[in-house]
């Protein structure tokens, strides 16, 4: 399939981290361990082949085995799991929050980018194995953040009340969202396999964590993808070590507030992601997630009844760890306690909090992994791409703001100048002469001169304003056709992979949406793609 590219910077939709990330910025070097280049994994490999203990590999598997139990699953995942028993197998790990029917497209271009990456380690280092691994964020608690999804410009939505870890949740509700589903999908055999795909991962499973694992098994299991739900008890003790440095030496909260005061050195265009807090941890059960707080001498679960002293808490860990659950801080070191991870793909929002903790990762003895920018893609059909060529749109075009896109091609396809700069310029030169004139004369006279200077610039910008607006009147029919283009391809003028689900483009392409997505994508290729299907 055709395939074009620009750079992340050129999109104007990421930040200054990420693209001072991508340029591997000498500023930023103490915020990562290794830059994401195919020659920099073979270190990687040995850091964390000498932390990672066989123990925990065993724990691991056994973890997997049961959750896929129940599961039908492809001969290759399930190789995998048995792979990941090896201390030559290592994992490369994405993770995505349990949004309704996947939520945005996105979700593809994570998934696709970490099984692509797996393989193409195998083929550099044939002495290893790499396993993809899809981390649910079945521990969120952000009900409104995943509970819909958007088809042709609507949103379906889930609505019912919700608390506590979402992957608990059960899944009342969804009929009335699958019958909405359906008929926005209209006939077709495309359509019935979205209709079908719907119904057995929403209908037929008593909560979210496992119709979310039935849904990306059905998506990505051809490949091998393991999903994983670390919601689990044999897991969480792994980590407890993890859960009793923080509450008793708030070390996430320190080392993170040090990195912190680094990145807002280096500059004032980076944004802090998320502040620790002296707690990272959240206590679960059932309909129950809420912060662990040391208040008035004593720990508490805020908006409970639920106290301990320090050494009934410490016991209370050792007891029931499943009831300990990381925050935002401290996931990602959850994550690579229990995985022999290599590499985590992300956004860019993902990323840049990621660089906020490298310094805790080592205060904890845990090798910090590669950071790797996921894939991003637009997604153009042929008819589009032609419309694009016919209208002389470029791919640059496409990506800017709408009123900057709109001038720049009023500009181009209209056939008076209406860029007014030279005559700024001349009338500056003109200025010129009259500042000389009046220091050889009254120096009050200069005030005036420089008022005049601004008031005809003015007026010529001015001009040059109306004469736009008046030619976009004028070229009304070719800004509606340019501007619904753009429309299509950025809905609510933002990425098109952050706003429509897959199922839309599915409708049309079928099973080939995945296969050509998994055929184009380079994980290590630093551009953003632009895909015609």
């Amino acid at each position: 399939m055709p395939k074009d590219c620009i750079s992340f910077k050129e999109t104007g939709y990421f930040s200054k981290l990420i693209c001072d990330y991508l340029d591997e910025d000498s500023s930023l070097k103490d915020l990562y361990n290794r830059y994401p280049n195919i020659e920099n994994f073979k270190g990687q490999i040995k850091e964390k082949k000498e932390s990672y203990k066989k123990e925990t590999r065993a724990v691991l598997v056994e973890a997997l085995k049961s959750q896929y139990n129940l599961v039908d699953t492809s001969s290759k995942t399930l190789e995998n799991i048995e792979l990941l028993s090896k201390g030559t197998t290592f994992t490369i790990t994405t993770g995505h929050q349990l949004n309704l029917f996947t939520g945005p497209l996105y979700f593809l271009y994570k998934i696709i980018s970490t099984i692509n990456l797996s393989e193409q380690l195998k083929e550099t280092h044939p002495e290893y194995d790499f396993v993809p691994i899809y981390w649910m964020a079945s521990e969120d608690h952000d009900f409104e953040e995943i509970n819909y999804f958007n088809l042709n410009g609507k949103k379906l939505r889930w609505n019912r009340n919700a608390s506590g870890a979402v992957g608990e949740l059960d899944l009342k509700g969804l009929e009335a969202v699958s019958d909405l589903f359906s008929q926005e999908l209209g006939l077709g055999a495309n359509a019935d396999k979205l209709r079908a795909l719907f119904k057995n991962a929403y209908l037929k499973h008593d909560n979210l964590a496992k119709a979310t694992l039935y849904l990306a098994n059905e998506l990505f299991s051809q490949y091998g993808l393991v999903i994983i739900d670390a919601n689990k008890k044999s897991l969480k003790r792994l980590f407890i070590p993890f859960v009793k440095e923080d509450l008793i030496n708030e070390t996430a909260f320190k080392t993170v507030n040090e990195t912190n005061k680094i990145l807002e050195n280096i500059s004032d265009d980076y944004k802090i992601q998320v502040n620790p807090r002296e707690i990272n941890l959240f206590y679960i059960t059932n309909n129950l997630r809420e912060r662990i707080v040391f208040l008035d001498h004593k720990y508490s679960v805020l908006n409970t009844e639920i106290s301990w002293t320090k050494e009934a808490l410490l016991e209370e860990v050792d007891n029931y760890p499943e009831r300990f659950s990381p925050n935002v801080i401290l996931r990602p070191l959850y994550q690579e306690v229990i995985l022999p991870n290599l590499c985590y793909i992300g956004g860019g929002g993902e990323l840049a909090y990621w660089f906020q903790l490298k310094q805790n990762f080592e205060a904890n003895k845990i090798p910090f992994p590669i950071l790797l920018l996921r894939n991003s893609v637009l997604i153009k059909t042929k008819q589009q791409a032609d419309k694009l060529q016919k209208l002389t749109v470029s791919n640059e075009d496409l990506f800017l703001k709408r009123d900057a896109f709109i001038n720049k091609k009023v500009r181009q396809i209209s056939n008076i100048d209406i860029d007014f700069s030279n005559q700024i310029s001349h009338l500056k030169d003109q200025f010129k002469v009259l500042y000389k004139l009046a220091e050889k004369t009254d120096q009050s006279f200069i005030g005036a001169v420089a008022a005049q200077e601004r008031k005809q610039i003015k007026g010529l910008e001015y001009l040059e304003k109306r004469l736009l607006t008046a030619q976009k009147r004028k070229l009304k029919d070719h800004v509606v056709r340019i501007t619904e283009l753009q429309s299509e391809l950025f809905p609510n003028q933002s990425l098109q992979e952050r706003n429509i689900n897959f199922s839309q483009l599915y409708l049309e392409h079928g099973d080939q949406l995945i296969s050509v997505l998994k055929d184009e994508l380079e994980p290590l290729k630093k551009d953003f793609n632009l895909i015609l299907l």
